[in-house]
């Protein structure tokens, strides 16, 4: 029988760490044909998600998987990332953390990875259909609010009640 990774459970103590210690738990992961994650937040094959318990919904650490939903730009999105494609879990606020070592696959490797996946996995963009504000339905140059003058430049912010 082959031994099981130390990873998954390095991986689930800084967690836990970090939450017992009121620090925000940050999971930086390799993208590549496995992971499930919003494309549009990759960069250079990385991505860095918050996955504390506010940010989170479902977080399940598996050995193999680490599992959660979270929301992109409003919109609700599963993630799944393997967890050998962990790069590293860090504390947003004093960076205290784990790094680990990551492969990264060969062009054929990602190529036959890409493969395995099938289309309603894929986390392309949405389209988002919107509601008609009532800015949208009145004429042009006037504001939703009734109030015509332009917005004032710095200052603190107001919060206007709409009954």
């Amino acid at each position: 029988m082959s031994e099981t990774s130390t990873k998954p459970y390095l991986v689930r103590a800084i967690y836990e760490w970090c939450t017992d210690n009121g620090y925000t738990p940050y999971l930086a992961v390799m993208v590549d044909g496995r992971t499930r994650v919003p494309m549009q937040f990759v960069k250079n094959g990385e991505i860095v998600l918050n996955i504390s318990f506010d940010a989170t919904s479902g977080l399940k650490m598996d050995n193999d998987f680490i599992h959660f939903s979270a929301r992109f730009g409003g919109v609700s999105r599963d993630i799944v990332i393997p967890v050998e494609n962990v790069i590293a879990i860090y504390a947003r606020e004093n960076g205290q953390g784990m790094a680990f070592d990551v492969v990264r696959p060969s062009p054929d490797e990602v190529q036959a990875m890409e493969g395995e996946i099938d289309s309603a996995t894929r986390t392309e963009p949405t389209s988002l259909t919107s509601v008609p504000t009532p800015s949208e339905n009145k004429p042009e140059g006037t504001s939703p609010d009734g109030n015509d003058e332009p917005p004032k430049k710095g200052g603190r912010p107001t919060l206007t009640r709409i009954k």
